[in-house]
């Protein structure tokens, strides 16, 4: 629009050039352009630093290396045997049979002390004396479930979540009341007390769990070692002799925490899209900016080389008010920008902080970019023949 409102005639004499007001407007768009591409820039590493944290952070057990075997009710009175070879594999390590698989919890239920009257709502799963060697739990005081001790069928296991919940100094010596699934109510002995662990996302505060000894549960988690294919086409081959015609259903640990990232992971994505797609087209107004802008002065660079400038210097000149474009932008975006990724950041209860590196990571970038846009024009016209650029009207 700017364009074509020239006078026709003034435009046929060569006559136009940049009033105050066009190239205000233009400075504005510059900055205006660049600010979204810096915010965009800032934005996409803070998304993938935050998603590289997730995935790296120590859960609380080895999510790694666990395989869940789905279905194991079509095995009828078969499971046990199932199991036992199953474990006589050389790459399976172990095997335990459990109601619940993480992440996630598939039960939530009231508990009491047994000293007091008031309500504690907990997550609840049920599993069996080999789950600490599959999932590898760390145990902070007291025990795990043991074959030695027939009393573990009254016993239950807390989180350290669990505990504080119920305000205990010595949990080893409380108990704990418990109703559930239609039976009386049960009178239960804190055996042992395991280290929080990231049973949920991240997004989320660890809240207290109960685990209790089960021998009716349907899923089969197992640890095993070796290359996952390869250890997936043994146990699949296992199940058919067991289980012949019925469906192998299975899922990886590693890969079920990492099904909870797949926003940030398509947010990163995006992120990365719209950063690529506003630093291009920042840079095609930027170039044609410069052209524009060599274009009138060319009558001034041809005076500064006929008075000894060098083409450096006057390449330095022309991508100066360029640079400081773009410095201005990154003033005018980074405390936006500051509260914009804190805020995200808030939604993990596990979360980096906001470093200032990265902002000056993002500004470096955008200035980087800027000067290879401009650099082409501006040493196009600075390595002009002095005595073509004074000939110019």
């Amino acid at each position: 629009f700017y364009l074509t409102s020239f006078n026709v005639v003034e435009v046929l004499k060569g006559k136009v050039r940049a009033g105050v007001k066009s190239q205000g407007v233009r400075s504005a768009l510059v900055v205006f352009q660049f600010a979204i591409s810096i915010f965009l820039i800032i934005a996409t590493i803070v998304v993938y630093n935050q998603l590289e944290y997730m995935q790296q952070r120590d859960l609380g057990f080895d999510k790694h290396n666990v395989l869940y075997l789905h279905n194991m009710d079509r095995l009828g009175t078969n499971k046990e045997a199932f199991r036992n070879a199953l474990i006589s594999r050389s790459d399976v390590q172990s095997a335990s049979f459990t109601n619940n698989t993480f992440p996630g919890i598939n039960n939530t239920t009231v508990f009491k002390s047994a000293r007091a009257e008031q309500d504690h709502i907990m997550g609840l799963f049920y599993a069996d004396y080999e789950h600490q060697q599959v999932m590898k739990f760390k145990m902070v005081t007291g025990r795990f479930f043991s074959k030695d001790f027939p009393s573990d069928s009254l016993g239950i296991i807390l989180n350290e979540a669990a505990a504080k919940e119920f305000g205990w100094t010595d949990p080893l010596n409380e108990e704990i009341l418990f109703k559930g699934g239609g039976r009386d109510q049960m009178r239960l002995k804190v055996i042992g007390v395991f280290k929080d662990f990231n049973f949920e996302s991240l997004k989320e505060k660890v809240r207290p769990l109960a685990m209790m000894l089960g021998k009716t549960n349907n899923t089969l988690a197992v640890r095993y070692q070796g290359n996952p294919k390869a250890v997936l086409l043994g146990i699949e081959a296992q199940w058919k002799q067991f289980a012949t015609g019925e469906p192998f259903h299975y899922k990886f640990l590693d890969e079920n925490y990492d099904e909870l990232f797949r926003a940030e992971q398509r947010l990163g994505r995006i992120f990365t899209a719209f950063s690529g797609l506003a630093i291009f087209i920042a840079c095609l107004g930027l170039f044609a900016l410069a052209a524009f802008t060599a274009e009138q002065r060319t009558k001034e660079i041809g005076i500064r080389k006929a008075m000894g400038a060098t083409v450096g210097g006057l390449t330095l000149m022309i991508s100066r008010e360029f640079t400081w474009l773009v410095m201005i932008a990154f003033g005018v975006v980074v405390v936006p920008t500051w509260f914009a990724v804190n805020w995200w950041l808030e939604s993990f209860a596990y979360r980096i902080e906001a470093n200032p590196m990265v902002f000056l990571l993002g500004g470096v970038v955008a200035v980087v970019v800027a000067w290879l846009t401009v650099s082409y024009q501006s040493l196009k016209a600075a390595s002009t023949n002095p005595v073509t650029s004074l000939r110019y009207e």
